[in-house]
């Protein structure tokens, strides 16, 4: 069967294309490159890597046609919850007018099962946890508005067309499967961390860093969106999961992790912490029981995978 991935040259989109390719899946990736690597897949020759938005309806429509397209794991998006705030915008642009361009070419060119990358995002900052699936979603930030946007707008394609969809609510991701595909965002936590121990200086943390939310391997994240598009090619309707540890991690637990993985001194500079960043730790329980998957890394993982992917991407 042959799957489509967007965002497939970003960092959660890369692994993704590796497993899936190992699998034995027919896969091509379309890509803007705004935030992914082409160099990420170049592993892959038997991959093709089409450039472009999936905001760009003709585009989409001729690479469902021109590949055989059967089915679809959205991963491309604007990703940045705390900054969302100053460019709605083009939070809702990317995210969810793309989402409607390749709903209705999935629609026109008859692909009918889909994947979606949603966020625990959606919850804003529900009381207590873990959170289930069915709990209230408040999200506080305009990046959490488009994302449960997002699964609103599938589950009435669901509805309305008889879409088989998987949604996955995932929450903090980090580490790496392979050095070659680190995250080197600047806009996340452990490689700003990584970034202030070259730089010699004290890693900057919002708030008092006791914040409590749930921080996931990329490699369990991967195995969780691998099961969903077996799930799919199994005949499954599909449904919506958490994806995580179900454990919490605060910024603190990190840094003392970072501390022993590296041996440098993690002390942090305090700053004001960041309004409308959620604190969540979703429940796992349902996608253990019906997809087959739950976490297998731990946070001493996630950080010796990651500092040894960024070691791997410095210049010599």
């Amino acid at each position: 069967m042959s799957w489509l991935v967007t965002g497939g040259a970003g960092y959660v989109g890369a692994h993704v294309v590796h497993a899936l390719a190992a699998a034995g899946a027919r896969v091509v990736v379309l890509d803007d490159l705004s935030t992914g690597d082409a160099g990420r897949l170049d592993r892959l020759p038997d991959v093709p890597m089409v450039v472009g938005s999936v905001r760009d309806r003709g585009l989409v429509r001729r690479v469902l046609r021109e590949h055989a397209v059967q089915g679809v794991v959205h991963l491309a998006a604007r990703e940045q919850p705390t900054t969302s705030g100053t460019d709605p915008l083009a939070t809702w642009a990317e995210n969810v007018e793309g989402l409607v361009a390749l709903l209705e070419g999935c629609r026109a060119k008859g692909v009918g099962r889909f994947v979606f990358a949603s966020s625990t995002a959606v919850y804003g900052a529900p009381d207590g946890g873990p959170v289930p699936e069915d709990a209230s979603c408040r999200p506080l930030t305009p990046y959490g508005r488009t994302k449960l946007a997002g699964e609103w707008l599938v589950g009435d394609c669901v509805t309305a067309h008889g879409l088989a969809a998987v949604v996955l609510r995932l929450p903090d991701v980090g580490g790496a499967a392979d050095p070659r595909l680190g995250d080197t965002a600047a806009d996340r936590f452990l490689p700003q961390v990584f970034a202030a121990l070259d730089a010699g200086s004290a890693p900057v943390v919002a708030g008092d860093g006791t914040a409590v939310r749930d921080l996931v391997h990329v490699a369990d994240v991967t195995d969780a969106l691998v099961a969903a598009v077996r799930a799919l090619e199994a005949g499954s309707p599909g449904g919506v999961y958490d994806v995580g540890t179900g454990r919490g991690t605060s910024a603190l637990d990190v840094l003392r992790v970072v501390a022993e993985v590296t041996g440098g001194d993690t002390t942090p500079e305090v700053t004001d912490a960041q309004p409308g960043e959620p604190a969540v730790v979703p429940a796992v329980d349902r996608l253990e029981r019906e997809l087959g998957v739950r976490a297998r890394r731990d946070l001493h993982d996630v950080v010796t995978s990651a500092w040894t992917a960024w070691r791997h991407a410095q210049p010599l």
